[in-house]
């Protein structure tokens, strides 16, 4: 019998995952660690070594060894030795087989289908070579999942009540940090931020650049296989600091021993530039989703470089509160990816599960800049952070006059001028000459979770629609089922009759109501419509639960009963949203008793 498996392609570190016998089960690869390092080394004879052995070949071999591959995917970057060269997908892909392999040993049955983890920022580019990676492997990827969702996934147990978590995943080379809100069966992340150049791997080069600038040395000075060897002493002394007050780090260069001491003071101050970096992401994350740090019920920290104490204490700086942290935290990502598979395979003890992924970066296209027409601007259609899969619509018209063509451009980010935003494509739309402003374009745009774009342009004058479609590498039949879905999302989400029979309801309430229960119902009508627009599979459940207390209530409503006790329901609270934390960083504020530790992968 065929399996799906998960596969978490760390920066580090990569893992597998399976669900069988009713939970997630991590795959041991061949030399029986969970973990398989993200290192690809080739020998003389062109051949490679992937895994454990390419790691030690790091020092001995460093012009013929590659690592941290994950942070050039979808680039145009080339990796050369031996007289071969290597995309970072195809290193990827050698990783990946690596998992197969073992995975196939382990369970001694055929890997039909893996879902592969990237980190929630990831754009489409960087997605679709995830996805071919997988197809050079020789596996089918149908869906790529965010990390923050499997590791929310991974330590959901089912909550009664709104609850929102933070996922702190920060790993050898990436930061990838969301919010999580959870009720019932249904997790939705609500906004994500990260870095894919700030990890555990910034503090190893932090520790090298002090060495050297301590020493006054100079990289030129050192030998490859010296300034490797200082690179892995480095690491060995990042870890060592997880568990001993200090660690010597030791080096010999031209015959000569140097030696510097380092404890968690001096790693604090040396690396305030990087906290303040990570500062930053979280409190980005939080912003977007207007939710201030003591409104976290919980911070789960997740990824190998989360297990340092520095890391661990100013965490719980920032949010007052103690992270979720153990000492697996580099394998929290794999088992919500198994979890993830025995969802996608409807196992009885998980099939309910909704995990709710959104769009983590706006898309919208180039238009007109009045006040600088040779540098346009970007106009978003779909936000990020909107629940996928979703649907959005806006409206243009034409800037020049007999214009017969507009070459239409799709883009991907933040930025506020065209040119700094990632480039999907572009296709050329036929107009009807009109006078400057008077053709009009409505362009659709419908995303959804397996990152397939569909774009929409209907021209006013003919009613024509001229479409495109960005496939992210899929097959022609697979793009054919999930645009038949997609098709389905262009519906107005207030025609759907389940919504319309609650909006219908509550307007019906609030026309029957008294003069004090009016505010209330119109709130709810409000909270209702605006958790529609939102597709919000969380705001819905969350808005459906509390009509279902009230309305009864209101229905037959005891007019004792204060006004005032059902406006306290909706009672809002003004914060300071220049800043989600409540106070800058004191001096001394870490606590080495504040953590229990641990070994860093």
């Amino acid at each position: 019998m065929a399996v799906i498996i998960g596969i978490d392609l760390g920066t580090t570190n990569s893992l597998g995952c399976v669900f069988r016998d009713g939970q997630a089960e991590l795959i041991p690869n061949r030399y029986g660690s969970f973990l398989t390092p993200s290192v690809v080394s080739v020998l003389e004879d062109g051949k490679v070594l992937v895994g454990q052995p390419a790691k030690e070949r790091r020092i001995t071999h460093p012009d013929q060894t590659f690592f941290s591959f994950k942070k050039d995917m979808g680039t145009d970057r080339k990796y050369k030795a031996e007289n071969q060269e290597f995309t970072p997908e195809e290193l990827s892909a050698l990783v990946v087989s690596s998992i197969l392999e073992d995975a196939k040993a382990y369970l001694g049955e055929e890997i039909k289908e893996a879902v592969i983890s990237v980190p929630a920022y990831f754009h489409d580019r960087q997605r679709a070579a995830t996805k071919r990676a997988g197809a050079l492997a020789g596996v089918k990827v149908e869906r790529i999942l965010n990390e923050p969702s499997a590791a929310a996934l991974a330590n959901y147990r089912g909550e009664k009540e709104l609850r929102h978590f933070l996922i702190f995943d920060f790993g050898g080379g990436t930061l990838d940090v969301s919010i999580v809100e959870c009720i019932g069966t249904v997790i939705e992340i609500q906004a994500v931020s990260g870095d894919n150049h700030l990890g555990g791997d910034d503090f190893d080069e932090l520790i090298v650049r002090s060495f050297l600038e301590e020493h006054k040395l100079k990289k030129k000075e050192l030998s490859v296989q010296e300034y490797a060897a200082l690179a892995k002493k480095a690491e060995q002394c990042k870890i060592a600091l997880s568990t001993k007050d200090e660690e010597t780090l030791h080096l010999t260069v031209k015959g000569k021993v140097y030696e510097s001491t380092y404890d968690m003071n001096r790693l604090m101050k040396e690396g305030a530039e990087l906290l303040m970096r990570i500062r930053g992401v979280v409190a980005k994350a939080l912003k977007d989703c207007r939710i201030h740090s003591r409104d976290i019920s919980k911070v789960i920290m997740v990824g190998g470089s989360s297990k340092m104490p520095l890391i661990q204490s100013y965490v719980r700086h920032l949010f007052h509160k103690k992270p979720a942290a153990d000492s697996n935290c580099d394998e929290e990502v794999a088992l919500g990816l198994g979890l993830f598979c025995g969802i996608k395979e409807r196992k009885e003890e998980i099939r309910n599960y909704i995990l709710a992924d959104i769009c983590p970066f706006s898309l919208g296209t180039e238009v007109y800049n009045e006040s600088d027409p040779e540098n346009s601007l970007m106009s978003t259609i779909i936000a990020r952070n909107s629940v996928l899969p979703c649907s959005r619509e806006q409206t243009y018209t034409t800037v020049r006059d007999m214009q017969k063509e507009c070459e239409y451009k799709i883009l991907q980010g933040e930025q506020v001028y065209a040119k700094d935003n990632v480039s999907l494509g572009s296709f050329k739309i036929p107009l009807t000459p009109l006078p400057q402003g008077e053709e009009e374009i409505r362009v659709r745009y419908s995303y959804d979770i397996n990152g397939i774009l569909m774009v929409d342009a209907t021209v006013k004058s003919t009613g024509k629609v001229y479409s495109n479609v960005m496939s992210g590498g899929m097959s022609e039949k697979e793009l054919e089922e999930r645009m038949k879905a997609l098709a389905l999302l262009k519906a107005d989400p207030f025609e759907i009759p389940e919504n319309q029979r609650m909006i219908e309801k509550l307007k019906s309430v609030y026309e029957e109501a008294s003069p004090g229960q009016k505010d209330v119902v119109q709130q709810l009508l409000l909270m209702f419509t605006g958790a529609i627009a939102a597709q919000s599979p969380a705001g819905i459940e969350h808005a459906k639960k509390m009509i279902g207390q009230l309305l009864p209530q209101l229905e037959v409503w005891d007019p004792f009963v204060d006004k005032e006790q059902w406006n306290d329901l909706f009672k809002g609270r003004e914060d300071d949203w220049d800043d989600p934390f409540d106070e800058e960083m004191p001096d001394g504020w870490y606590d080495p008793d504040d953590h229990p530790g641990g070994y860093l992968s």
